[in-house]
């Protein structure tokens, strides 16, 4: 599996994949009936880097990563992870998480934060805190799920040394 930047080309793939996980309205705060047409302004926005596992001519996995916060704040990375369903537990997620960070500290970020992690994504908050991530805080019904109504997200950090 290579993981590259993301390109015009990839456009595609990725709403298939974007698309798809946020459906079940179970971990994205992006809304179930998000048109393709918006996926630029979410995943290729000016300032962000968007990043495609492929395998095989097959893109699997894709991630963003981006500045937390402008000026002051912007020395803190932000990352959002996306696997295509068909390829959950095959090890991408790990594999994207692990090119994020790596490539957040070649350029210079010194930690990176997710603003929000919704409570009841167990394998994301159990991946995230075997990476070195740690709840820092909680936002009581922070997210409205599809299913289960109001539940908790967290913020999670990790320090790069």
């Amino acid at each position: 599996m290579q993981i590259r930047a993301a390109t015009e080309k990839d456009l595609g793939p990725i709403w298939e994949i974007f698309s798809t996980v946020i459906q079940t309205g179970d971990t994205y705060t992006f809304s179930p009936d998000t048109q393709k047409s918006d996926l630029k302004k979410y995943w290729f926005k000016e300032g962000m880097e968007t990043f495609v596992a492929e395998e095989n001519s097959k893109i699997w996995g894709t991630y963003i990563i981006k500045p937390n916060q402008l000026g002051l704040g912007n020395h803190i990375a932000n990352c959002g992870y996306m696997v295509h369903p068909e390829a959950r537990g095959k090890g991408i997620g790990k594999a994207l998480c692990e090119h994020s960070i790596k490539f957040a500290k070649e350029s210079n970020y010194v930690g990176i934060q997710f603003n929000i992690v919704v409570s009841t994504n167990v394998v994301a908050v159990k991946l995230w805190e075997k990476f070195g991530f740690k709840i820092i805080g909680t936002t009581p019904k922070g997210f409205r799920h599809t299913q289960l109504g109001l539940v908790d997200t967290y913020i999670m950090f990790k320090e790069l040394n």
